[in-house]
């Protein structure tokens, strides 16, 4: 019997990774520390001597204006923005529905003892959006959205200079109050601790580049975050059902993000294994976008066929994917044995590329195995769950002789006095 508990019990690597991303992405440390330093000593002008540097860019003003936000949208594609519509649309609804199941509590567990939460939107957010390699007219759509259908009072933008226009359109309609030109680390730094022109903001959101999650994990404290993003991931769990054309081609979609991207196919047929590694190669030779799928499928990519169900399940958990596809025979069964992943993709109809960018799901999504321990973006990011409790002289006579006895034992005396002054008087309490 195969003992799953065991690193790689019951697995052969038919095409193993080369590199580690944990270590090929964490190099910036001193580098981001500088920039943000020198962002919050001197604000603005730091801002504007990274954004030449890193950026080429030498605006006058960081803010799109009003009246550049209505020419962005009126130079759009007419297509372009009902697609960005019907996204939104989708996110928005999804986003609502979720907002939903999360509700303000009251109980009285023992007479005159009320305890509650109160849920309670962030006041101000940011919201990061990433330049990248292609106009990405989805990423503002996942993290702006969800800001307004929580009830967020202020929603700042932030892109880099060179970001597509398109972009700054998709972020007017998505709902920002504010748009700046300002992009990589610095724009975590003006959105962190506030400048002349950019506001400093409670929490900040979105996925950037390495430079831009070193930002958000130096920033971590003096700010909220809702998580650190790695290179972009994507693996498909599948029997012999599987279609080695089908897996290929959803690998690659993936693939052409990043050259660090993590793509990968666990499964417990070998024939389809093989037939996914030769599917992968064959594909690339005409893909556009080979010269950044290409690498990352050499370096990151892993292809392992497994002795059984239970091994496949437990390799799948122990990487933990962003995106989890699965192709079985009964996909649904085997998406509940499942439990460590950032979103799943059940059956070989949910393709990636559909959440991605238009579904309704959020596609700001847990990497490098963080799905062991979180989901990912979701309405709920954008709120607190905050709670209160009162008591009447009931609940005072039930509760205050515990916490009287246990701060004596603790030794605090301060604590006991506290505890026992309640109840030499004859306070009604306040609802």
């Amino acid at each position: 019997m195969i003992a799953h508990d065991t690193p790689n019990a019951g697995l052969t690597f038919i095409k193993p990774v080369r590199r580690d991303s944990f270590q090929d992405n964490d190099a910036l440390g001193a580098t981001v520390k500088a920039v943000l330093d020198d962002v919050r000593t001197r604000g603005d002008a730091a801002v504007r001597e990274y954004a030449a540097a890193f950026d080429r860019s030498d605006l006058a003003a960081f803010e799109v204006s009003a009246a550049e936000r209505a020419e962005t949208l009126a130079r759009m594609d007419p297509a372009a923005r009902a697609d960005a519509e019907f996204a939104i649309a989708r996110v928005r609804d999804f986003a609502t529905a979720q907002l939903g199941t999360i509700l303000p509590l009251e109980v009285e567990p023992l007479p005159g003892l009320h305890l509650g939460h109160r849920v309670i939107p962030i006041r101000r957010v940011g919201a990061y959006v990433p330049g990248g390699r292609y106009p990405l007219l989805s990423a503002p759509v996942m993290t702006i959205v969800p800001a307004r259908v929580a009830g967020c009072e202020e929603v700042i933008a932030c892109l880099p200079p060179t970001a597509h226009p398109d972009m700054i359109a998709v972020c007017h309609l998505s709902g920002a109050d504010r748009i700046f030109r300002i992009g990589g680390a610095q724009a975590i730094a003006a959105m962190a601790f506030g400048t002349e022109t950019v506001p400093a903001v409670d929490k900040i959101f979105g996925p950037g580049n390495a430079y831009v999650n070193e930002a958000k994990r130096q920033v971590f404290g003096k700010v909220g975050i809702d998580q650190l993003a790695g290179p972009s991931e994507i693996y498909v769990v599948a029997d012999d059902t599987g279609d080695p054309e089908m897996i290929a081609t959803d690998l690659l979609a993936q693939a052409e993000h990043d050259v660090m991207t993590r793509v990968g196919l666990i499964t417990t047929d070998r024939a389809l294994a093989e037939a996914t590694v030769a599917e992968v190669e064959r594909q690339l030779a005409d893909l556009p976008t080979a010269d950044v799928a290409g690498p990352a499928w050499r370096d990151y990519g892993e292809v392992v066929f497994c002795a059984d169900e239970a091994a496949m399940i437990a390799y799948s958990d122990r990487i933990a994917a962003e995106h989890l596809q699965v192709h079985t025979a009964d996909p649904h069964a085997t998406a509940a044995k499942l439990r460590n992943y950032g979103s799943l993709f059940i059956g070989p109809l949910a393709s990636v590329v559909y959440s991605d960018k238009c579904c309704g799901t959020n596609h700001t999504l847990p990497t490098l195995g963080a799905g062991r321990y979180t989901g990912g973006l979701w309405v709920g990011s954008y709120l607190k769950v905050c709670t209160h409790q009162w008591l009447d002289a009931r609940g005072v006579a039930a509760v205050a002789p515990a916490a009287v006895r246990q701060s004596a034992r603790e030794g605090l005396e301060g604590h006991r006095r506290a505890a026992a002054f309640r109840t030499g008087h004859n306070y009604a309490g306040v609802a």
